[in-house]
């Protein structure tokens, strides 16, 4: 069963190499991901499923151990999805898509070692009732489940933004926060994909990854941060 949920956004600049000089300006959402991390370890899981984009329409499986990193944002900075044991993971050549990166540095940025990890990517195509699916099967697994879900919100809320300027982002980012801080799942299930797709919201199947898993779980949100500092809407939430 699910027992807690993290929501993070997870820009590689979340990773102050990445960031360089403009590091400091997203301490504000480190230390929300940070909080948020804090209440998955105090559920006390057996396990943590980290849900994030993927590459193609998944779902594609990354076990405990597998690789990252940002050398493709012009840092040598290398991570790895929880504790590496013994040979590391069965296709050593795989490595996580970005957003699950991001996910393992925040793990080992708080030092998350004592339960076992895996990792799911999954894509923008992938349509909502095989995202909910997949959440409800995440979370019949054996045990107390805890879920590290990654993702960001519109990229269209600024002139300046990735995708530019599109008047409908600053609402849609709007009720997705209200729907995370609240763990309104219902909302998070209907959310419009062809619209998220249209905004360049990265976090809409994972966060509908989610709303499967807490189907039934009785779980309460909380909003722990929410901005668009580069026209980019990033939220954080915890659900326990």
């Amino acid at each position: 069963m699910l027992v807690a949920a993290a929501v993070c956004p997870c820009p590689p600049l979340l990773v102050p190499e990445v960031a360089a000089g403009a590091a400091p300006e997203l301490d504000a959402a480190r230390a929300a991901c940070t909080d948020a991390l804090g209440v998955l370890a105090a559920a006390r899981p057996d396990r943590l499923v980290v849900v994030g984009p993927g590459d193609g329409p998944g779902p594609e499986a990354f076990p405990q151990g597998t690789p990252g990193s940002f050398r493709g944002f012009g840092v040598h900075t290398d991570v790895h999805l929880g504790p590496v044991q013994g040979a590391g993971p069965e296709r050593p050549g795989r490595e996580l898509p970005y957003g699950l990166a991001v996910g393992a540095w925040l793990l080992a940025r708080t030092g998350w070692a004592d339960v076992p990890v895996e990792g799911v990517g999954v894509g923008e195509s992938l349509p909502a009732e095989p995202c909910a699916a997949l959440g409800r099967e995440i979370a019949a697994g054996a045990g107390r489940v805890a879920l590290l879900v990654l993702g960001d919100a519109s990229a269209c809320r600024t002139l300046k933004a990735p995708g530019y300027l599109d008047e409908r982002a600053a609402p849609f980012d709007a009720e997705v926060g209200r729907a995370l801080g609240a763990a309104d799942v219902a909302a998070l299930a209907a959310m419009d994909v062809v619209l998220a797709r249209e905004l360049k919201v990265s976090g809409r199947a994972p966060w509908q990854v989610l709303a499967g898993a807490a189907e039934g779980a009785g779980l309460a949100g909380a909003l722990l941060y929410e901005d668009a500092p580069y026209g980019v809407g990033y939220v954080t939430a915890a659900w326990s």
